[in-house]
């Protein structure tokens, strides 16, 4: 089981940085840049690759919206470069608030617009002519919206380090989840309770690897939460630290009925706590959200409490088939608790 880490959102990236120069070194393999509405991803990813040299950098996540097909491959070259061989490129859907509020493009057909994405960037390494008829069109003609009409199919202009790079899906739908079975070299998703994990996706993977493109190697799996590892309630106490995010995305990460992380605590089971904690996020109660957020749900999704128990989470995470454990340690010595981990996950 590889071990990696998230970038923050919050604080100065340049000092998270340093902070995950310091976790390479205790036997992180993989560092994690998300992106939503803050800095973008590439940037922070490039500059992991300075201060770097042996993890793996990924993007959780580009959106599938804002970039074109040709700037994502653009970018998954030019990071490859950068790392020596070292990126991940993670997609996914984003959301309608941040697609269309945010970057004001529409939110439509998102499976086809994946599925295109990824065919168009793996192809695009292998330096062919890009060329696409679906819902881009590549190249673009004048019946298409084209102004001159004089888009030839291009190749990507240098050659790139590899001529593969991992492609990661954010899914949590079971058409995406299916499709990511399908197509994807890795599968992120979010809020991960390994043992009601199979309620909720357990088919869509069946039915997505049954057809699973030829020459793809397993599907990776990225989940995790937050580390602490000690005795005693004061240790136990530290998973509050983890209600506000839960919070966040089960109450405030979309609208009303169009809330992908809502659905996933239905689904889960937790139908009552999920529609407490959406009424109370929406009407500006995020501590009171936050609050509601089931124990027996955080408890499951975390590593925190004695090592045994920590151990016994790792373990339920295997078993559920996750491959890459994406932890957040919380402790006076962050470095240390990844190297224990590192140990534990061996």
């Amino acid at each position: 089981m590889k071990l990696s880490t998230m970038l923050r959102y919050e604080g100065n990236p340049r000092d998270a940085a340093d902070t995950v120069a310091k976790f390479e070194k205790a036997g992180l393999d993989a560092v994690w840049v998300a992106e939503a509405y803050g800095y973008d991803s590439p940037t922070l990813m490039g500059y992991l690759a300075a201060k770097t040299e042996t993890i793996q950098i990924g993007a959780a996540i580009l959106n599938i919206y804002s970039r074109t097909p040709g700037a994502l491959l653009q970018t998954a070259a030019g990071l490859d470069n950068v790392s020596g061989g070292r990126a991940i490129i993670g997609l996914g859907a984003s959301g309608p608030q941040v697609i269309e509020g945010f970057h004001g493009v529409p939110y439509r057909k998102p499976l086809a617009r994946t599925a295109e994405i990824i065919d168009l960037i793996r192809r695009g390494l292998k330096r062919e002519p890009l060329t696409n008829d679906g819902e881009f069109k590549l190249p673009l003609m004048k019946e298409d919206g084209a102004v001159t009409g004089l888009g030839k199919p291009l190749k990507l202009l240098t050659h790139p380090e590899r001529d593969t790079i991992p492609l990661y899906i954010a899914a949590l739908g079971e058409k995406s989840v299916e499709q990511t079975g399908e197509i994807a070299d890795g599968w992120i998703p979010h809020l991960f309770h390994p043992e009601r994990a199979h309620l909720v996706w357990g088919d869509a993977l069946a039915k997505g690897k049954a057809k699973r493109q030829e020459g793809l190697a397993p599907l990776e799996v990225l989940a995790g939460g937050m580390v602490a590892i000690g005795e005693g309630p004061e240790t136990k106490a530290l998973l509050d630290f983890a209600r506000p995010t839960f919070a966040l995305y089960v109450g405030g990460m979309g609208a009303r009925g169009k809330n992908f992380y809502n659905d996933v605590a239905v689904a889960y089971g937790y139908e009552d706590a999920a529609k407490e904690i959406q009424d109370l996020y929406l009407s500006g109660k995020k501590e009171e959200a936050a609050a509601a957020v089931p124990l027996e749900w955080l408890e499951a999704a975390n590593f925190v409490g004695p090592e045994s128990y920590v151990k016994e989470r790792i373990a339920a995470f295997a078993e559920a088939g996750v491959t890459n454990l994406n932890i957040t340690p919380v402790g006076e010595d962050p470095a240390a608790i990844v190297a224990k981990m590192k140990e534990l996950t061996a």
